[in-house]
């Protein structure tokens, strides 16, 4: 007896509490960083660009309130209820509902291969903006781009760059890593923007910019134009991954959860707003085209920088401000599998890590070989890129939405999901009232639309 006493005091003794967020607007910090990234200052713009400027912005607006809000509670919800890694949080409400988290766990190895590789392009830019943009025609920047992403060396050093910063702040855990790191750069990345939003106003013409982004016209809204902006709800507000799953289950059960949400849509609609604000102003000042594409922010915005007095400084301004937004995201996607290797698998957090990095960075090996090399492989009639992006976007994130919706809608039941975000009755007001209902039956219909628009089935 006295031989099992002591092993279990043992046992005790080695037992490490499980770590939390050590303050609420640490939590704001993490989760709007994880929310805010390449979704709001890459795809935002041209997204804008390519789906009629001012409709797309009033969609996306729409979207963001009755959608994206409501889900960004549901995994809030899900995630402090379960206290525990994304996996074990969906079956705590269901046993069945794992392969959610799974999901969420497959899809993080995706995202996090390519989205590195973009990410790593951010840090080459802004050092670049010196060096290799500065008094570069239109045209050239264009080369310059196609040579670098097609160089089977360069973007996997800037790759690598990238995915050491995010392995090395969550080995340091969450109250040490992402909370601390994330309370720095998320006030840089205001700042920043603010400066260049400020310095793209002040451009001759930029009004005409101005008034093409933030004035709809409601000619262009179409069927297609609300999916595309539905789409984007979920890339932007990192949604339907389970990341914030994960971040929620590291809150203590006294956090408001419905402000916390507003909080965090208003943080990430305000990036997306005012990346809009430096770039349409800019492009329409040097009378560039709105809505040339992805290629807006890595050809179109550089061209415009060239142009501009002291145009480096702001250069690299804007690819330093979107590297900390890719970084913030990049460390929520890594730390959703590394949980639950360490809950799960006991893996020790470093290990943990530096594995899932060391998989997704060899991933991301074939994703930027895509663009060069490997550039005539196809699978499914898409490069490697094409397809790791289709999947993501198209497919995993409004499943994990629609699933989790379901989940807390149909199975959790009114009662304990209320109870939850609500503090047991606590907390009071229209959004707790009007949340089920919406989770309920709004988002999994609107969902599904995007669903089958993704997959071609139902054309708007």
């Amino acid at each position: 007896m006295a031989v099992e006493s002591r092993v279990s005091a043992e046992r005790i003794q080695d037992q490490k509490p499980r770590d939390q967020f050590k303050s609420q607007l640490g939590f704001i910090f993490a989760a709007a960083g994880s929310a805010v990234g390449l979704g709001n200052i890459w795809r935002f713009p041209y997204m804008t660009g390519t789906n009629g400027g001012g409709a797309f912005v009033l969609l996306y607006l729409i979207c963001v309130l009755f959608v994206g809000a409501s889900l960004l509670l549901v995994e809030f919800a899900i995630g402090r209820n379960g206290k525990t890694n994304a996996i074990e949080s969906y079956a705590k409400i269901r046993k069945g509902a794992k392969w959610i988290g799974f999901l969420g766990f497959f899809s993080a190895f995706i995202f996090l291969s390519y989205y590195s590789v973009v990410s790593g392009w951010t840090v080459y830019y802004s050092i670049q903006s010196f060096f290799g943009l500065n008094g570069l025609a239109p045209d050239q920047i264009g080369n310059f781009f196609g040579a670098f992403i097609s160089d089977p060396v360069k973007p996997l050093m800037y790759h690598g760059i990238f995915m050491a910063l995010t392995v090395g702040i969550i080995i340091k855990g969450v109250s040490q890593g992402i909370e601390k790191s994330t309370k720095i750069m998320m006030p840089m990345l205001f700042v920043l923007l603010i400066i260049l939003v400020i310095r793209a106003l002040t451009l001759p013409g930029a009004w005409e910019g101005i008034k093409w982004y933030l004035t709809p016209d409601l000619s262009k809204i179409t069927g297609g134009v609300w999916i595309a902006a539905l789409g984007q709800v979920f890339f932007s507000m990192s949604v339907g991954m389970s990341g914030m799953v994960t971040y929620a289950s590291y809150l203590g059960k006294h956090e408001n959860l419905p402000k916390t949400s507003i909080i965090v849509a208003l943080m990430d609609t305000s990036v997306a707003l005012l990346a809009g604000l430096i770039i349409f102003p800019a492009v329409f000042s040097f009378g560039l085209e709105p809505g040339a594409g992805p290629g807006l922010v890595f050809i179109t915005l550089p061209a415009v920088f060239a142009q501009m007095p002291l145009g480096s400084i702001f250069s690299f301004m804007f690819f330093v401000l979107l590297a900390i937004a890719c970084l913030t995201s990049s460390i929520s996607i890594l730390e959703m599998p590394v949980s639950y290797l360490i809950e799960t698998r006991k893996m020790a957090r470093t290990k943990a890590a530096l594995l899932v990095g060391a998989i997704a960075y060899v991933m991301g090996i074939a994703v930027s070989f895509s663009f060069g090399i490997w550039s005539d492989f196809t699978l499914f009639g898409k490069g490697i890129f094409d397809l790791f992006d289709y999947f993501g976007s198209n497919i995993s994130l409004p499943l994990g939405g629609l699933a989790a919706a379901i989940l807390v809608g149909w199975f959790w039941g009114e009662k304990d999901a209320v109870a939850e975000i609500s503090n047991n009755g606590e907390i009071k007001g229209t959004i707790v009232k009007a949340w089920f209902p919406v989770v309920k039956y709004v988002v999994p219909v609107t969902v599904v639309l995007i669903f089958l628009s993704n997959l071609g089935i139902l054309k708007l």
